[in-house]
């Protein structure tokens, strides 16, 4: 039956053993390495997906931008859903909070640098959330130009009555995808942002 296949396991399994870090029987990290074996023989582990153009030369760089594209406006769809009847105008103000929430205040430019906005751009999200007194800002003694900025009580009040809807709509952009998936989507995508910052730092 599969007797050929179980001696091929078991070969492959050696070579594993020899030429893997990972000491623990984990079949998740086996299956890792058995991917990245057949890769390096030319072996794909997953046939090539098929795309519309791809028989008319439409690359794979086509699709997955026009992936992200499509992407980002359906999370924008969903995000618009989250926030509607609450003092929020648009999901970049909240997604603001939650920075200045996860990484602490900040200065503008960073909080704006770190949501990859224009300055411009990034300067009216603020000056929306001062005027609604969602958050504060404060002068640095080194730097009287630039300003810290926290957010106040109300912005917190306010983030925590709707991160509920906000769970909700990020939860429907992932909807389709298994816990693993995710991972190996975060591992993929973390991977071009990282690449793509320190090039646009560079630039800077």
């Amino acid at each position: 039956m599969y007797y050929d296949l179980i001696i091929e396991v078991i070969d492959l399994i050696k070579i594993y053993e020899q030429e893997s870090d990972h000491h623990q029987q984990d079949p998740y990290l086996f299956g890792q390495w058995l991917n990245e074996y057949y890769q390096k023989k030319g072996r794909p582990a997953l046939p090539e997906p098929e795309w519309d153009g791809k028989v008319n030369g439409r690359s794979a760089d086509s699709v997955i931008n026009t992936s992200l594209v499509h992407l980002y406006k359906y999370a924008r769809l969903h995000a618009k859903a989250a926030i509607a009847n609450t003092s929020f105008s648009t999901p970049d103000e909240f997604i603001y909070l939650i920075s200045l929430v996860s990484f602490g205040s900040m200065t503008k430019t960073a909080l704006i640098r770190l949501n990859i906005h224009e300055k411009s751009a990034g300067m009216q999200i603020v000056n929306r959330l001062i005027s609604n007194g969602l958050v504060e800002q404060a002068a640095l003694d080194s730097d009287k130009r630039n300003r810290m900025i926290h957010i106040t009580s109300k912005g917190t009040q306010l983030l925590n009555e709707s991160m509920q809807n906000i769970r909700i709509a990020s939860m429907k952009v992932t909807e389709p995808l298994s816990h693993q998936e995710k991972m190996d989507l975060i591992r993929l995508l973390t991977k071009l942002e990282n690449f793509h910052e320190v090039k646009t730092r560079g630039q800077l």
